[in-house]
């Protein structure tokens, strides 16, 4: 009994900062390009007043300044960060409810299954919830009718 606990511990000590490490929020890249400003202004002012060895230590914090935070933005942006970003292949049509979509519209990557955490309802039997844009779209899936439009959801 105490092996599969000990070997539970063990695996979520390794898989925290992992996932800590990926989630990656606009406070700390504003905190990193504060650092930037900072280490910068450390390189002027060595410049002026400081040996050649302090001028080469502050380049090399604004080195490593710019350096973790092109990690951090690489991070959010590979971690599904993006924001209110949206690219489709197709244009922005206003839909209105009873029209019929072509399944392109309804494909999986416009899918929203994690609606419980925009307090929607569950989207019922053949039917599922699609972002076109700013809008999201309850679509029944076995017919491509759009059954509820919510305007604007994604601000």
């Amino acid at each position: 009994m105490k092996k599969p606990i000990l070997a539970l511990i063990a695996a979520a000590t390794l898989i925290s900062p992992i996932a800590a490490q990926a989630q990656t929020s606009r406070g700390e890249l504003r905190r990193d390009r504060q650092e930037i400003r900072e280490e910068t202004r450390d390189l002027r002012d060595a410049k002026r007043n400081g040996t050649r060895a302090d001028v080469r230590d502050a380049r090399s914090e604004v080195r490593e300044a710019k350096q973790e935070y092109r990690e951090d933005r690489n991070d959010r942006r590979h971690h599904g960060h993006r924001g209110n970003r949206f690219n489709a292949p197709f244009r922005y049509n206003s839909f209105n409810v009873g029209v019929r979509l072509s399944p392109q519209y309804y494909g999986s990557n416009y899918r929203v299954s994690n609606y419980g955490s925009y307090r929607l309802p569950a989207p019922g039997y053949n039917k599922r919830y699609v972002r076109h844009y700013r809008d999201l779209l309850l679509v029944n899936v076995r017919s491509g009718n759009v059954v509820r439009v919510y305007r604007g959801f994604y601000r």
